[in-house]
């Protein structure tokens, strides 16, 4: 809070600085320009509230992990219209050093209306969300317990001191409407007494979170927290399912585990019958479940060799990407190749399965990735399609040398293409507005976020 109010002083002093020197007409004295604007009375009294806190010895604990990281955060925590302020803070000396403030906003001025307490080392997270959709938001806390556990504890202010719904230890938790009854659910994702990994989804019963079903998943939470990821999203039908997917940095692996409900049990789509695990296991290249053809559906990745036999380098692979109906059964809706070194991906057609390869080689502010179709007899490969970065102060001269023409333009980046003498007498060539519609950027969104 008081990082955002002496932002917003220094923002007015700013703004009348400007007014002075650009001639509309207002003359200030140096003294003027340093007289701070005076902040309304409810905001300095909080400022002052938490002063006393800071104090009495206590410390500045903002969460480390998530979205909400400042130390006093402002949330509608009672869908009034007006927003409480939630401050963090910890005191080493206490029994539970970890607290939340939660002041209201009254006649004015703001008062302490609750108190959260905790012990641990430090607050990991806080996530506000109206779970029951009773206009008062829940708040997740994700405690830090030790450097290798975490807490999450649901409260409940509706009755204005705060009611612990439920608590756990957790790795990663995911709040969605898995039963489409308009009110949040939680899935959270811990390990066993044996390390294995289970998912605990909790629903609403008499207005409190119970635990309604516990499965084993095939993703260990190391696997999880490395590079894991939990994304949010929808099966063929439109249905809500979770994907988790964790990543062995050993073997370079991923293995996704696809949860959706099933007459109210949490049931994993991706199960194998012959293994007892998630089919959906791939060789890693940076990629996650996503929506990557925009119709609304998540789909799984699955990366594989372009040539038989695999691929000598990264760059010779192919992404087929599989979406799954309610029943748990797959199909391939497109393939791409992604560049994730650059930034960029094709859509590849159904033509060119088994008909090429591809190879990448870099040079000072440039990347070409280069696309071949393959030849009989061991002859050597023809290339037809090429792909350029270019970064530096001569991108735009290379992108207008030769037959190049643009694909995108960024800050510092532009991406082209060109397509060779091979493209032309090929049966399966593209021109270069199939090219362009075929080539997009990865964006931070094609991911989805987790807890």
């Amino acid at each position: 809070m008081r990082h955002r109010l002496r932002s917003m002083m220094l923002a007015a002093v700013l703004s009348v600085a400007m007014l002075t020197v650009s001639g509309c007409g207002f003359t200030l004295s140096p003294q003027d320009l340093y007289s701070l604007p005076k902040l309304p009375p409810e905001y300095t009294e909080l400022d002052e509230q938490i002063d006393q806190l800071l104090a009495s010895g206590a410390e500045n604990a903002p969460p480390a992990s998530g979205n909400n990281t400042q130390p006093v955060q402002m949330w509608d925590l009672d869908g009034d219209g007006q927003e409480e302020a939630i401050v963090f803070l910890r005191d080493p000396s206490d029994e539970k050093p970890l607290k939340i403030y939660i002041f209201t906003p009254e006649d004015e001025s703001y008062k302490q209306t609750a108190l959260i307490e905790g012990s641990g080392t430090g607050f990991y997270s806080i996530n506000y969300s109206d779970l029951d959709r009773d206009g008062y938001t829940e708040l997740l806390v994700g405690w830090r317990v030790n450097t290798d556990l975490q807490a999450l504890s649901v409260y409940s202010l509706r009755s204005g001191a705060p009611e612990e719904l439920m608590s756990t230890y957790y790795v990663r938790y995911a709040v969605m409407d898995l039963d489409q009854d308009q009110m949040q659910e939680l899935v959270v994702l811990r390990s066993d007494d044996e390390n294995n990994g289970l998912a605990d989804h909790y629903d609403w019963q008499d207005s409190g979170l119970v635990s309604r079903t516990s499965i084993r998943i095939s993703v260990t939470m190391a696997e999880l927290n490395q590079q894991g990821r939990v994304t949010q999203g929808a099966l063929r039908d439109g249905e809500p399912a979770l994907f988790i997917t964790g990543v062995d940095d050993e073997t370079s692996t991923s293995i996704t585990d696809i949860l959706a409900l099933r007459n109210s049990e949490l049931t994993n789509l991706a199960l194998s019958d012959a293994t007892g695990v998630s089919g959906e296991i791939a060789s890693f290249q940076g990629l996650y479940p996503t929506d990557i053809d925009g119709d609304g559906t998540t789909e799984v990745p699955r990366t594989i060799a372009l040539q038989l036999g695999g691929a000598e380098e990264s760059a010779d692979r192919r992404t087929d990407w599989y979406d799954y109906d309610a029943a748990g059964s797959a199909q391939r809706v497109m393939s791409t190749y992604h560049d994730t070194d650059d930034g960029w991906y094709l859509r590849l057609p159904e033509e060119w399965e088994d008909q090429i390869t591809v190879s990448r080689s870099t040079a000072p502010d440039e990347a070409v990735v280069t696309f071949s179709i393959l030849q009989p007899d061991g002859q050597p490969p023809k290339e037809f399609l090429k792909i350029y970065t270019f970064t530096g102060s001569s991108r735009e001269l290379k992108v207008g040398y030769g037959n190049r023409f643009s694909l995108s333009r960024q800050t510092s980046t532009i991406y082209a293409a060109e397509l060779l003498e091979a493209n032309s007498a090929w049966a399966y060539g593209v021109t270069e507005d199939q090219v362009r519609d075929a080539f997009s950027l990865i964006t931070s969104t094609d991911w989805g976020a987790d807890n």
